[in-house]
């Protein structure tokens, strides 16, 4: 049953991801590859890395037999000069969907972003998202 509800969670981010994170960016000003999974990272789309790992609990978390994961989402793409540009678009429409539905569409009890790292000279950014 904990990897039907890992594989959940997994397909819950990828929905937001290529649905409403890749409407956000379509309403952008500026031209940024749409997010697919599955891609030819073909300069037009980009395709994350979701991982997905067990993290450690709480006590309360262990008394009411919560699980707890750390998720997460790595973007890398080629070196161009937008790269850094979109580096920030796509952090903030992953920081946007994940505020706005924070459950993952019901999922998950809650999803929270505890961190982001921007690796520009390697044009990656990974998002860590704790999902409970």
């Amino acid at each position: 049953m904990k990897e039907f509800i890992e594989q959940q969670i997994i397909e819950a981010a990828k929905k937001l991801l290529s649905e409403q994170a890749n409407d956000l960016l379509g309403n952008s000003q500026f031209s940024i590859p749409v997010i697919e999974f599955g891609g030819n990272g073909s300069g037009y789309t980009v395709s994350p890395v979701i991982t997905l790992s067990g993290c450690e609990r709480t006590e309360k978390e262990r008394i009411v037999r919560q699980d707890t994961y750390l998720m997460t989402i790595t973007f890398s793409f080629q070196e161009q000069p937008e790269s850094e540009l979109h580096l920030y678009a796509y952090s903030g429409a992953v920081s946007r969907v994940f505020h706005d539905d924070p459950t993952l569409g019901g999922v998950a009890d809650r999803a929270i972003i505890t961190g982001k790292k921007y690796v520009s000279r390697k044009n990656q950014i990974a998002e860590e998202i704790l999902s409970f």
